[in-house]
């Protein structure tokens, strides 16, 4: 057993009149010291509600106090919450997240114990059953007698399943109570989690499937830390190989963790699982009701959840028994949290797992360069599985020159990639067109004077969209919307302006137009938000309600379409444009895995890249499928610059609402970065959203050896300046994105 798993035995008992240091949820700068009452007896880990000034808060006892206040002026723990405590490998590792992302150790601590509510017992069930003797004086009406049928022959029942079962209303069982007839009693709220059934049979697998597959089981079996890539093309599943290992740490008695990087659009993942072990798994993520995060989160710290899948947040839950964690498309950037505590949800999984001495599995089609490197330096264990399931075969991917095939203006479709898709929906099968834009237009300008519409709280141009409703133009950094002016604001020209460019609507206006017969459907962001939505799309294209898919990268996550078996991207070369060290790598990724949704069943696939840049190593690795080569390409330009992974990148990201006080912290930031050898530092200057929901924005970008502790660094540099109450200093270790 790994020391997670055994380290309640040892907890420190702290008396009355002890002294504690408490963990507020709180971005402060440290844990509190607090005086243990009479009466109460605390232990690492319990949760407690403790003054701070006139206000009480939750907060989670990290250890004996260490501060010199006197005595007489600490303040008294108020109760105990009646919750699990926090486990010790949790409680290291929001330590060991703080440290890293240069965080307060509160603002994560606020992410584990992120339901307040959850932190009170649940409320009892009342339910009514019959008061014996039976009054002989009753009078028993045709209502009255359904009821006391109904729970002579059963247990209590709660009032609204009497009412149903008896065929009546509330009303007449209230009545009955009033008389003394029934009585009410607490019952404990029903399991909402049925044990996953680890033993049923799963399917077939491969040959090199059942290699992997008992790879996993044996190190899950071991219950100590490693990490494999599970790395395979798509459709190779991946998913049944890894779900080997889960039914052993199910059957081993531990908990379970699935990161998916989005949970909204999981619906055929979730499917999978409920074939594979008989029930649905936990869930977490945004669109869970107060309910069902209250009552999941309550569960899993007690232990009743036995697997739970969820999205980058779930990871910081307080697992008191976890055995395995499984990273899905590991590659993804939307792992990467951006907000608050700015951190990589793969790589603190990693950690997570270390803490605790458990397995982790980081699956992928197209792994991360962080993760190939470690692979071969030998940190990480890799099993490959290089063919589809069940004699599938790879798609052929082809090139088209744009330079040469030149289109009308407004038209987004090359006639080679129209004709393609008309055989396919000739044949009965399926298409799909890729473009990774949102809304109808990028950029919508006056034709008179070339004005464009930009976001008044960002530096960002307003994204035109239409749908169902009036066009509108919105914002997707801040939510800024509003209707497209009938006149231009700088030139006042009427009804002048122009979409320009496509979006998946505009190119769903032009598929509607080319192939009239054809059933569309788009799938973006915007149309699919939660997993009803997901489970709805998905139904609709299994189920050949659909014969043209347009989509953005959500259809580019690990879908599985039979009948799909073109698919024709619109323009191929949009990630490649800008200064993000990451643009070939996210490129390729992105394209590889929604060319992977290509071709999975019996039927061959064939993508067909409408590209301006045909020589580019990107675009020329998709065409021949040589991904190690890209790779290698990749990995010696990254190592030649002393880019990640082979150094270490951290941004300080200064901002507030008066530009001028934010250029003056900026510039003061600047003076007083550190010098060194190996050490660099770039800027101040203004971030390329120089302005965000009303912030404005510079940036300073720390580049260093990979031998060299950044996090150190930060916390010198940034305590010899001081920042000003109304501008904030955000610190992104390991930044991936440049905006």
């Amino acid at each position: 057993m790994s020391s997670s798993r055994t380290s309640s035995a040892t907890l420190t008992e702290y008396g009355p009149g002890s002294r504690v240091s408490v963990l507020l949820p709180l971005p402060l700068a440290g844990a509190y010291d607090y005086r243990v009452p009479e009466g109460l007896v605390l232990h690492d880990g319990d949760i407690v509600l403790a003054p701070l000034g006139v206000r009480r808060y939750p907060g989670v006892v990290w250890g004996a106090a260490e501060g010199g206040v006197d005595n007489s002026k600490l303040k008294e723990i108020i109760s105990v919450m009646e919750a699990p405590p926090v486990p010790d490998v949790s409680r290291r590792f929001v330590d060991w997240i703080a440290a890293y992302t240069c965080s307060s150790p509160g603002a994560v601590l606020k992410m584990v114990i992120s339901v307040p509510d959850a932190l009170e017992p649940p409320k009892p069930v009342t339910a009514y059953q019959i008061r014996p003797p039976l009054d002989p004086t009753l009078k028993v009406t045709a209502a009255r007698k359904r009821v006391l049928d109904v729970l002579a022959d059963g247990p209590p029942r709660r009032l609204v399943d009497l009412a149903r079962e008896a065929g009546c209303g509330p009303a007449v069982i209230k009545g009955l109570a009033d008389k003394g007839v029934l009585i009410a009693v607490d019952l404990s709220p029903a399991p909402l989690w049925q044990p996953p059934e680890w033993d049923r049979i799963g399917p077939d697998l491969s040959v090199d499937q059942s290699k992997a597959a008992a790879e996993l089981v044996t190190l899950t079996q071991d219950e100590n830390f490693s990490v494999t890539l599970l790395d395979g093309v798509p459709g190779s599943g991946k998913t049944e190989v890894y779900f080997q290992a889960v039914a052993k740490a199910l059957e081993l008695g531990h908990q379970v963790l699935v990161l998916l990087p989005e949970i909204a659009l999981s619906a055929q993942w979730l499917e999978r699982f409920e074939a594979r072990f008989g029930v649905v798994p936990a869930q977490w993520h945004s669109d869970l009701t107060q309910v069902q995060r209250r009552t999941t989160w309550r569960d899993l710290a007690e232990g009743k959840v036995r697997i739970l899948v969820g999205a980058r947040s779930a990871l910081l839950l307080p697992y008191p028994d976890l055995g395995l964690v499984v990273v899905d498309e590991e590659h993804e950037t939307s792992f990467k949290q951006e907000d608050g505590v700015i951190y990589n949800a793969r790589d603190m999984a990693i950690v997570r797992a270390h803490l605790g001495g458990v397995p982790i599995v980081l699956a992928s089609a197209t792994p991360s360069l962080e993760t190939v490197v470690n692979v071969g330096s030998g940190k990480y264990g890799r099993l490959h599985l290089p063919e589809r399931h069940a004699g599938a075969s790879m798609p052929d991917v082809s090139l088209i020159d744009m330079r040469t095939d030149r289109l009308p203006a407004g038209r987004w479709l090359s006639p080679k990639l129209i004709e393609a898709i008309h055989q396919k929906l000739n044949d009965g099968q399926q298409a799909m067109l890729f473009l990774n834009r949102r809304g109808y237009a990028p950029l919508t300008l006056c034709r008179t004077c070339g004005h464009r519409m930009q976001c008044s709280r960002c530096t960002a141009w307003l994204v035109e969209h239409r749908g169902r409703d009036a066009p509108r133009l919105l914002c997707h950094h801040c939510g800024f919307g509003s209707r497209v002016p009938k006149a231009c604001p700088e030139c006042e020209d009427n009804a002048s302006f122009v979409a320009c460019g496509p979006g998946v609507e505009r190119l769903a206006e032009e598929a509607a137009e080319t192939f009239p017969d054809a059933r569309r459907l788009i799938a973006a962001s915007d149309t699919v938000q939660s997993p009803a939505e997901a489970a709805e799309l998905v139904k609709k294209i299994e189920t050949h309600q659909v014969d043209l898919i347009i989509g953005t990268q959500i259809v580019a996550k690990g879908y599985h379409f039979p009948l799909l078996t073109l698919v024709g991207v619109v323009d191929a070369d949009l990630g490649l444009a800008g200064g993000d060290l990451r643009a070939a790598e996210r490129t390729y990724q992105l394209l590889y895995q929604v060319a992977g949704r290509a071709g999975r069943a019996e039927q061959a696939g064939r993508v067909e890249l409408q590209t301006y840049m045909p020589d580019h190593p990107v675009m020329q690795a998709l065409a021949s499928g040589e991904r190690d080569q890209f790779i290698k390409v990749e990995q010696d330009a990254r190592r030649l610059a002393g880019m990640p992974p082979f150094g270490r990148l951290a941004a300080l990201i200064v901002s507030g609402r008066d530009e001028s006080a934010v250029d003056r912290a900026a510039r003061e930031l600047g003076s007083r970065a550190p010098i060194g050898v190996n050490i660099r530092v770039l800027g101040p200057a203004p971030a390329p959203l120089a302005m965000l929901r009303g912030r404005h924005r510079q940036r300073l970008l720390l580049q260093t050896a990979r031998d060299i502790n950044v996090q150190s660094l930060i916390g010198i540099w940034l305590a010899s300046t001081t920042v000003p109450r109304n501008i904030r200093v955000q610190v992104d270790v390991d930044p991936y994105s440049f905006f």
